[in-house]
């Protein structure tokens, strides 16, 4: 309740204030202030999650489980015959859930994630290197129980995630600050040779995520190729030394077999370098219908065999006749079998789906009035999407052969659930980010985002 109270002041004058509850009015005021000021982590203005980035996701799910079970021949003929969807399932709705809480957190949350994620993925990748299981002739998966995880995919999520965060705490007029460039570039470099013994496909969807989105935060294009080219006198430079290593390494188990040594009855190891050299010399080669099918070319003979089979229309879901026949049709060569089974209609449709989702991404990353979130539904966008594309390129003939699952599509759990993690991103940008043109709703976020990330969105067309 309101009243007056008699204060003295200076020159023996009193004065007179008024109180509510022995308070007074202005300090009272300020409290109430206070209170109903949003705090950051809060949810503040939320508003639906956009439908159409949730319609694509869900497209994708209805496709993964179609077209798997499609593609399970081989491991439907060594047991149960629902059991690889069900183990399928089984991740998909582990996904699924993992959107439905992300969508749920303040994107802002999700910058407080990122060095803790870093940590744990260099652990796991250490660990994978030493102590991993071989997978397609590449120790990169770490063995829990029934579980297998592999680590680069973690990694490259938190790529984004890092990247998001430094680039918008770095915004000034006209682009990036050195400091941001330097942090983030030193990043991407960091990662890049832990993650290059677990596969080349893994590194380049690495650095062509990052490359977008130093583009997308308003870095200079002399600047992107700049770093782009130590990028690859760096990379150039370790792949070169580790070759050596793998040649010495090659050249001293040969010899200490023809000395009869210790070593003699171990076959000298090839190591990953000598494989993906071979890889891309038989894919300048290409194959051709009189070559004998083995082990180094059964893959693509197969792939393409199922390519040629869908035509235009397809064969129908279910009516494959390559799975049965084609080595890891259901991960690393799916795209093959959905074309089979849908035809070019199929597979040109599966395409522009995952484009509709980076431009659906497009637009809500340009009506966010903050670099943040821009860059962080830009980044885990352009992470599926490169993904996608570059398992079409290897499927179609277009890349060399390499392990790199199908988004939301192929069999892998690991994969399932950081993409997931990503779409879950994506939704709490569309749920939280301002829209331009509300004064309410970019206050109420300004309020809950710390003063490092109060940069504008470079990304924003018009005023």
């Amino acid at each position: 309740m309101a009243n007056e109270s008699m204060v003295p002041g200076g020159s023996g004058r009193v004065v007179v204030r008024e109180t509510i509850d022995g308070v007074p009015v202005e300090e009272a005021a300020g409290r109430q202030r206070a209170r109903q000021k949003p705090q950051p982590g809060r949810q503040v203005a939320a508003r639906r999650p956009d439908t159409y980035i949730w319609g694509i996701y869900l497209s994708m799910l209805l496709i993964s489980v179609i077209e798997l079970f499609s593609a399970s021949s081989t491991e439907v003929r060594a047991s149960n015959v629902y059991a690889p969807l069900i183990r399928h399932c089984v991740f998909l709705g582990g996904g699924l859930l993992i959107v439905l809480t992300f969508q749920k957190i303040h994107y802002s949350v999700f910058r407080k994630l990122a060095w803790p994620m870093a940590i744990l993925s260099l652990a796991l990748l250490l660990l994978s290197s030493v102590a991993g299981v071989e997978i397609n002739g590449a120790q990169r998966a770490i063995q829990m129980g029934p579980i297998t995880i592999q680590p680069p995919e973690i990694v490259k999520l938190t790529v984004v995630l890092l990247l998001a965060g430094v680039l918008a705490r770095n915004q000034i007029p006209g682009g990036v600050s050195m400091k941001g460039i330097a942090t983030a570039s030193v990043i991407v470099m960091v990662f890049s040779i832990f993650v290059l013994p677990n596969g080349l496909t893994n590194l380049l969807i690495l650095i062509g995520a990052s490359g977008c989105m130093f583009m997308i935060s308003g870095m200079k294009i002399r600047t992107i190729f700049l770093v782009l080219a130590i990028y690859c006198l760096c990379g150039g430079l370790a792949y070169a030394l580790r070759s050596a290593s793998a040649a010495d390494r090659q050249f001293d188990a040969i010899a200490a077999q023809a000395t009869g040594g210790a070593e003699s009855s171990a076959a000298p190891s090839i190591g990953r370098e000598h494989t993906q050299k071979n890889r891309i010399a038989r894919h300048l080669k290409g194959v051709s219908p009189t070559d004998t099918i083995d082990d180094l070319n059964r893959q693509v003979f197969f792939s393409k065999f199922a390519l040629a089979n869908g035509g235009v229309h397809g064969r129908g879901p279910g009516n494959s006749r390559e799975s049965a026949r084609l080595p890891l049709a259901f991960s690393d060569y799916i795209y093959s079998i959905i074309v089979e089974d849908t035809g070019f209609i199929g597979g040109l449709g599966l395409l522009l789906l995952y484009l509709c989702l980076i431009g659906r991404a497009g637009i809500v990353a340009s009506k966010c009035t903050r670099a943040f979130p821009a860059l962080l539904i830009m980044g885990c966008a352009l992470l599926i999407v490169l993904q996608a594309l570059v398992h079409m390129a290897i499927v179609t003939g277009l890349a060399p052969v390499s392990g790199q699952p199908l988004p939301f599509i192929s069999k892998g759990g690991t994969s399932i659930l950081v993409m997931s993690a990503a779409i879950g991103m994506m939704l709490s940008v569309s749920r939280y980010g301002t829209t331009r043109g509300n004064k309410k709703q970019q206050n109420a976020e300004i309020s809950q985002l710390p003063d490092d990330l109060q940069a504008a969105n470079p990304m924003q067309i018009g005023s």
